[in-house]
């Protein structure tokens, strides 16, 4: 008699695991197929990001290269031709960084990580709000035979490894 409950128990569990299984396994592929893109936080809906000057920019302040809701590239610009060492600059939201720096990446035309660097806040980075930041990339350039196109990626430091906190901005390059 205790046999008989012992197997019904553990039928019982493993029916259950196979079934949440299965159930676990198709809400994935559905997931996979549709892409949610979250509500922005209430209030936060119409955060504007602080313009440049103008579409020229000047020596101060100069064009946006890439732009988002969370960081400004305003060197290199898309499309730029690069040559070792890349000054990279623009200004990203405090809440980019993390202990005031942030992961820089070139990569060549098959994405191939050429160098990793990165780029540090120019001021106090504990905010919300935009702060300058600067990197100095140095690298040796590729092999161009097939291509001289790269691009440059901007991370934002992800310390908690959360992939909700992940966020990048890519920026297409050509070497020089």
């Amino acid at each position: 008699m205790l046999k008989r409950k012992n197997i019904l128990k553990i039928s019982t569990v493993a029916f259950l695991l196979l079934t949440g299984s299965l159930f676990l396994g198709a809400s994935c592929e559905q997931g996979e197929k549709q892409q949610v893109t979250p509500p922005a936080p209430k209030g936060e809906e119409d955060t504007a990001i602080p313009p440049t000057s103008d579409s020229e920019g000047d020596e101060t302040n100069p064009p946006a290269a890439e732009t988002n809701e969370m960081i400004v590239v305003t060197s290199p610009q898309p499309g730029e031709a690069i040559a070792s060492p890349l000054i990279v600059r623009g200004r990203a939201r405090g809440t980019w960084y993390f202990e005031g720096s942030f992961p820089v990446s070139l990569m060549d035309w098959d994405g191939k990580i050429i160098t990793n660097g990165y780029a540090e806040a120019k001021g106090e980075w504990m905010t919300e709000e935009f702060v300058d930041f600067e990197g100095t990339i140095k690298f040796t350039k590729p092999n161009t035979e097939v291509s001289n196109k790269g691009t440059l990626i901007l991370r934002r430091d992800n310390p908690s490894g959360l992939p909700e906190n992940d966020a990048a901005i890519e920026i297409p390059i050509v070497f020089k």
